[in-house]
């Protein structure tokens, strides 16, 4: 197994946890139909992207729970818009190596949804690749300070995503 990771990673709060795990969305819909449709929505405008293929863990989108390495603060500032609740924190050394890659990101010509990925933008979940990607870049915020009404609201489209295949435990997260 290769060497743990060092470094915090961040998730979403979720406000009323179902059971004692995560689960990515593909294994909502069997659990929880209610959370699967509520969370689905957020693929309304581009469903194809839930079949979107992650070579180095060999499931698709829908099979990943998302961590980000950067706190979400300066993102929802740089777009005029308070952080209401603090992220869950997670210990970047619980997750196994094997399961986890960090992807990067780019947003597309359009400027608001990331291009497809190619095997260039995956990279192993080390200490060192961690720092590397734990900041928000100015160009992100940059970015987020030029949305226009209108324009997709997507804090996300160039920070780096840790992707995890599979569930991950809830007690596992530090929770405020």
């Amino acid at each position: 197994m290769p060497a743990v990771a060092q470094g915090i990673l961040y998730h979403q709060p979720v406000l009323q946890p179902r059971g004692s795990v995560l689960l990515p969305l593909r294994q909502l819909r069997g659990r929880y139909p209610d959370v699967y449709e509520r969370q689905l929505r957020k693929y309304n405008r581009r469903p194809e992207v839930l079949e979107t293929p992650v070579e180095p863990l060999r499931c698709t989108w829908a099979d990943l729970i998302f961590l980000s390495p950067v706190h979400p603060a300066p993102l929802f500032h740089a777009m005029g818009t308070l952080l209401t609740d603090e992220p869950w924190t997670l210990d970047a050394a619980r997750l196994d190596p094997d399961r986890t890659v960090i992807r990067l990101m780019r947003h597309g010509r359009d400027g608001h949804y990331p291009d497809p990925a190619d095997e260039d933008d995956y990279l192993p979940l080390t200490t060192a690749t961690l720092r590397a990607v734990s900041r928000v870049t100015q160009a992100a915020i940059d970015r987020l300070r030029q949305l226009q009404p209108g324009d997709p609201a997507l804090p996300w489209v160039d920070v780096p995503h840790i992707l995890h295949r599979g569930p991950i435990p809830i007690d596992w997260f530090t929770r405020r």
